[in-house]
């Protein structure tokens, strides 16, 4: 069996330190958005505008429209889920366009950044914020940086805003406020990568279930199950037209690849004819908590809708594989969907993740998604991230959704129970009238889990704190006065030497600025105490 991510990591780490997991903040209002819900205040916003100025660094169509028409304050905003740690590491960025012809008055052309904590009664009195100049008419790219720029704190008591944990809110304001000028400006592209509390985040780096297509002919029947079984009624789902089959002209293995063929035939089965055949496949295997990839070519063609998903073990679903060994004991969407991709043939190049569950399904709210220009032509990775309070959804590790629900219940998170994985490709009524037939292809399903690490070391020994973790720069490591004149010595997984260094005080920086991105292991030896760290660099 092929696995990328190298065993090495199961005999060398001896301990893995609280690392930190990554806050990401973006959006760039074309479904690739991690921001649960811009708003405004005194001045009007649109998230879904058509960007009039298509040229220079942004040629893409969405653009955020901001629109002050004389308001005293005219910011427009976002609240976060989990507060904002910023550091030396971290800054905000977005792309800016102010038309002359939009603005009056003579204010100075600029923007500003403001953090507040929304808990407060009036969030402003402890704000800290940026104001950068702009250019007019012309996009251009503004980054605030907290640990390098000017920044202005309202309350002059206030900490440096690197020393604080309490902003929770983000704002962005356009030629300044108490004035009654007006202000026309498009945003794009806003940008936040941060570190989030350190935590006991679980690393997924330990393969335990896979399969890479290795062997040509039949699909594994160890591994998958063909769900061919109409619902009751005569018909799949949302109105779907396919009969799904265990055919091996719908699925098969060829050359170290998996296809799953949607064609236009006349079929009968079950006493049903329908025109067009697929293929719906179960895993027989089903987990709760870790990181599913999927590396597939997508197929084309109007009314096609190939999906990468899951659904809770428990479903009572007639004919799917955990319901025929007595598990189902749940309706949907009360089981929990994961829709890790989606795609339609409608909009070709647009991949789509989201989640269904008793307080958002069928049309749900919790979505987000990417634009892949070679969605059907190259493969891609797809991927989940599913921890204990939020799925990460990305592809080729660019991330493009998190749901994160402030409140964990039956209704928003009946996530903390197995799921497994489904691979199809349905059609909808909508189907071109020249469709022949188009393959969804995939490489490889993989799904790894923390690895359980034992260890033989005291648990009271002193331990060696590292953050930012994981890192992209500068990483520090706070040292307890018994390790003092330890050496440390850095590897990387394939057990080469990076670099190594005594520790002379209870503090050290790293410099990453030079390493690959990937797991690294800090092997801390001393004559009493000796430990392996990891460290993930992004």
């Amino acid at each position: 069996m092929k696995n990328t991510k190298t065993v090495l990591i199961t005999t060398l780490i001896l301990f893995l330190f609280n690392p930190a997991f990554s806050q990401l903040l973006q959006d760039n209002f074309e479904g690739n958005s991690t921001i649960t819900d811009w708003f405004e205040d005194d001045c009007s916003l649109d998230q879904s505008f058509l960007n009039p100025y298509q040229e220079g660094i942004n040629p893409t169509s969405g653009v955020l429209r901001y629109q002050d028409t004389g308001g005293t304050y005219a910011n427009i905003g976002f609240n976060t889920t989990t507060n904002l740690q910023i550091s030396e590491n971290t800054s905000f960025s977005l792309k800016i366009y102010v038309p002359s012809s939009g603005i009056t008055g003579n204010q100075p052309n600029q923007i500003s950044l403001k953090l507040q904590n929304n808990t407060m009664g009036s969030p402003w009195q402890t704000q800290c914020e940026i104001i950068k100049p702009i250019q007019l008419d012309e996009w251009q790219e503004v980054v605030f940086d907290f640990a390098t720029d000017n920044y202005i704190n309202m309350n002059p008591g206030s900490p440096n805003p690197l020393a604080r944990t309490d902003f929770n809110r983000v704002l962005i304001q356009i030629n300044g406020e108490n004035n009654s000028d007006h202000v026309l400006a498009y945003i794009d592209d806003f940008h936040f990568e941060g570190e989030a509390s350190l935590v006991d985040e679980p690393v997924y780096d330990l393969l335990v279930w896979a399969d890479e297509f290795e062997t040509n002919g039949a699909i594994n029947s160890e591994k998958w199950f063909h769900q061919t079984q109409i619902p009751s009624g005569g018909s799949w789902y949302n109105g779907e037209i396919q009969h799904y089959t265990d055919r091996t002209q719908n699925s098969f293995i060829e050359n170290g690849i998996m296809h799953i063929v949607a064609k236009k035939e006349t079929f009968n089965d079950q006493g049903v004819t329908k025109n067009y055949t697929s293929a719906r496949l179960n895993s027989k295997f089903a987990f709760t908590y870790g990181r599913v990839e999927v590396k597939a070519k997508l197929p084309s063609g109007v009314g096609t809708w190939p999906a990468i998903w899951m659904l809770g073990k428990n479903i009572t679903e007639a004919g799917s594989y955990w319901q025929t060994l007595g598990y189902g004991t749940t309706p949907w969407p009360a089981c929990g969907e994961i829709d890790i991709m989606e795609h339609w043939g409608t909009n070709q190049n647009f991949v789509q993740s989201a989640m269904h569950t008793p307080s958002s399904y069928g049309g749900t709210v919790n979505h987000g998604g990417q634009t892949i220009p070679t969605a059907s032509t190259a493969f891609h990775v797809y991927a989940l991230d599913w921890y204990e309070d939020r799925m990460v959804f990305s592809v080729d590790d660019v991330v493009h959704y998190v749901y994160q629900p402030s409140v964990k219940n039956a209704e928003t998170w009946p996530f903390d129970k197995e799921q497994f994985l489904l691979l199809n490709i349905a059609i909808q009524p909508s189907i071109a009238a020249t469709f022949t037939q188009s393959s969804m292809e995939i490489k490889y399903v993989r799904v790894y889990q923390e690895e359980i690490v034992l260890s033989t070391i005291d648990p009271k020994q002193p331990e060696i704190k590292v953050f930012p973790n994981p890192v992209k720069k500068f990483c520090t490591l706070q040292i307890p006065e018994e390790l003092i004149g330890s050496q440390v010595n850095i590897f990387d997984t394939k057990g080469r030497f990076i670099e190594g260094f005594t520790i002379k005080k209870n503090t050290h920086q790293i410099n990453t600025s030079a390493w690959s991105a990937g797991v690294y292991l800090l092997k801390q030896d001393a004559e009493q105490f000796s430990k392996t760290y990891k460290l993930v660099k992004r």
